[in-house]
């Protein structure tokens, strides 16, 4: 790893050519050993000389970087983040010795695409100089509280040090063997860095830092983590000066243990060095960040759009650099050190968690308790009780999972478990729609037991959990009245108890080929189970065996101006006498606009979307601080079929193929999208409003 990193680095300089490369012999990690000290002091006193003794008494470059807020949603964050606000920023940099800096904004243009007001700290807004001064702080102070400096005299009796990987390079007028040296706190309990710092062995200058903080160190207590990665190159053959920058600061809400991360990126180039110059030392009074004034900052020339310039992978689940910290400092120090803290707290895992409307339940109002017991090990309890049919359902669990998604959990629960293969709208829009209008779309049946879970983290491209356990089954009848309108009746799930496994592999939103996106899951389930009371002709006390395979696609592509959107979900059902909760059900919103709520029923059903989107004029809509929602939205032409065989007497459609088309349109940041469908055989115009599927899993 090292030797891809730092060929990269020195490469990026012109004349300079990374010849050879070389490992240290052996691979055990050796702490605080002689050399490694010797090293290690040696940069410590350059870093204090602040670089009289080369030659160095001044630069200016120039910085271009882009700081993007970003949010994740939903139960164990299963997609990656989405971009809500970029900024793209150009700086002019200075820097005189011993330590004195300044930067001017130049040139900044931002994007805005779901709403916030969020205000970065100015210190975001800037490169890091001199590799941090002695006391390393972020976020103007509010997010890393003071740290001492794995190169200053205070961080010499705060760290341990390992040199544990080595690149020899080869230059022209000489060769420079570079040590990566490996940084962990004598107590983690400490406010300190974790990870790496990469040494010129020969004159002891920074190539490279990159390292995570102790929760110690978190001065804001909704902080999941801050990595920072610092790159120089070799400027003029002579002076190891800023090349690259990142940082990734990670925050999770604390309300009610709520699924929703806020994450701040910054990535900066710098380039463009003009050494010793002779810059006025009154250059340098006042704010070490300024900005230029309006009039200049508009003149700034950009080249093409903020998100058109904006690297491919910012909306990735984690940068590939931040990633390589992030694991390297749980290797380096115990887990507690770096896991987040956190007493006995009110949890929900979405609104409908809180309170929702079905006909089984009427209004049912719910919550529960969380409590991280450290090491990775967790508890949660969670009630509902529904008002119209007078039941208590609920869960309690017992889950550890490591940084690495592996786990194991224990779990007792009742609960109301859906028979749809896939949700048709938002848990919201379907409580406000149930309430007023008898629209319910749910196909709810009782179930009860227990189950223990295996998490096996990502092997391959898919993440993989096999769960089993024992459980006993049951239909449920319509409890509630609507406003309006009136239920349809649930379906008549059979008595049954019994054993049940279920293997999910789990393909999380990533980049597939010619540009496209990627994203689903598949699932094999089993179970064999007793007949508890005699049901749909089958006599109590039968035991029945079945399966069912079932998967869902989402795929997506730019191309041109516009987007090529997929989605499917499909699912076959095996066996001789299947219950009624095991059948695919589709039609509705989702798997089959312009259709009646699940209409089509059998043992093979088949979903499949086609969609066209494009961005067209539309009348901004005025937001108040958050500003508007811009002068465009987008219109989403699609064409849709669904496919079921082998259909069930529940069913009001036979086997075949029944195609629909529609268009939607999603505006405020696309966030409510309204759709009209018409089923092409024999179908129906169907109208609907919610928000865009992205964020059902907060709703």
């Amino acid at each position: 790893m090292l030797h891809r990193i730092l060929a990269a680095t020195i490469a990026a300089c012109a004349g300079v050519t990374v010849l050879a490369g070389a490992r240290p012999a052996g691979a055990q990690t050796v702490w605080n050993d002689a050399r490694t000290r010797a090293l290690v002091e040696r940069a410590t006193e350059r870093r204090a000389q602040q670089l009289a003794d080369t030659g160095l008494v001044d630069y200016a470059a120039r910085a271009h970087g882009y700081v993007t807020f970003l949010a994740q949603v939903g139960e164990g964050f299963p997609d990656p983040p989405k971009i809500v606000k970029a900024d793209e920023l150009a700086l002019e940099v200075y820097w005189a010795a011993p330590d004195l800096s300044k930067q001017r904004i130049v040139g900044q243009r931002d994007t805005l695409l779901l709403p916030t007001d969020i205000n970065y700290h100015r210190d975001h807004l800037g490169i890091i100089q001199n590799n941090f001064p002695s006391i390393i702080r972020l976020g103007d102070g509010d997010e890393v509280r003071d740290v001492a400096h794995p190169l200053s005299a205070d961080g010499l009796a705060t760290y341990d040090y390992a040199i544990s990987d080595s690149i020899r390079i080869r230059l022209p007028d000489r060769t420079i063997d570079v040590y990566e040296v490996k940084i962990r706190p004598r107590d983690d309990r400490d406010a300190a860095a974790v990870g790496a710092i990469y040494l010129d062995r020969a004159e002891g200058q920074v190539v490279r830092m990159a390292f995570s903080f102790t929760r110690a160190a978190l001065k804001d207590r909704q902080l999941d983590d801050v990595a920072v990665v610092l790159e120089n190159a070799l400027i003029e053959n002579r002076f190891w000066l800023p090349r690259r920058q990142e940082i990734e600061i990670r925050r999770t809400g604390s309300w009610m243990d709520f699924p929703a991360r806020g994450i701040i990126r910054g990535r900066w180039e710098i380039c463009c060095y003009e050494v010793n110059q002779g810059i006025p030392r009154g250059y340098f009074n006042g704010p070490e960040i300024t900005r230029a004034p309006a009039s200049e900052l508009a003149s700034h020339e950009w080249t093409g759009t903020v998100m058109e310039a904006l690297p491919a992978d910012v909306s990735a689940a984690t940068d590939a650099d931040v990633a390589r910290i992030q694991e390297e400092a749980r290797a380096l120090v115990r887990a507690g050190a770096l896991a987040r803290t956190r007493q006995t707290t009110v949890s929900a895992r979405s609104v409908s968690a809180l309170a929702r409307v079905n006909r089984a339940e009427g209004l049912a109002l719910g919550g529960g308790l969380s409590r991280r017991l450290g090491r990775g090990l967790s508890t949660e309890l969670r009630g509902r009780w529904g008002f119209a049919d007078h039941r208590a359902k609920g869960e309690f669990g017992v889950r550890w999972e490591d940084a690495r998604g592996r786990g194991a959990g224990i779990s007792a629960f009742r609960r109301y478990r859906d028979a749809s293969l896939v949700a048709e709208t938002s848990g919201l829009r379907n409580s406000i729609a149930a309430q007023e209008f008898g629209s319910d779309y749910t196909e709810p049946y009782d179930a009860w037991g227990g189950a223990l879970s295996l998490s096996f983290g990502e092997i391959g491209p898919f993440r993989w959990k096999l769960e089993g356990g024992w459980e006993r089954q049951r239909g449920v009848e319509v409890a509630a009245m609507p406003s309006a309108g009136h239920y349809e009746p649930t379906i008549r799930a059979m008595p049954l108890s019994g054993a049940r496994a279920s293997l999910l592999a789990e393909l999380p939103e990533r980049a597939g080929w010619f540009g496209s996106r990627l994203a689903g899951d598949l699932r094999l389930s089993g179970a064999n189970v007793r007949v508890r009371s005699e049901g749909a002709g089958v006599p109590a006390g039968e035991r029945l065996a079945f399966g069912r395979l079932s998967g869902t696609f989402d795929g997506s592509r730019e191309l041109g101006s516009g987007r090529l959107v997929l989605a499917t979900a499909a699912a076959v059902a095996l066996g001789p006498d299947l219950p009624a909760q095991e059948l695919v059900y589709l039609g509705g919103p989702r798997t089959g606009p312009g259709y009646r709520f699940h209409e089509f029923t059998g043992r093979i059903g088949v979903s499949q979307r086609v969609e066209w989107q494009v961005a067209v004029p539309f009348m901004p809509l005025p937001l108040g601080r958050y500003g508007n929602t811009g002068s465009s939205a987008t219109l989403a032409p699609f064409a849709h079929v669904v496919y079921v065989s082998r259909v069930e007497p529940a069913g009001a459609r036979g086997a075949g193929w029944y195609p629909s088309v529609g268009v939607g349109l999603l505006t405020i940041f696309d966030l409510v999208r309204l759709d009209v469908a018409r089923g092409v055989r024999d179908g129906r115009w169907t109208f609907g409003l919610d928000i865009a599927r992205d964020f059902w899993g907060i709703l």
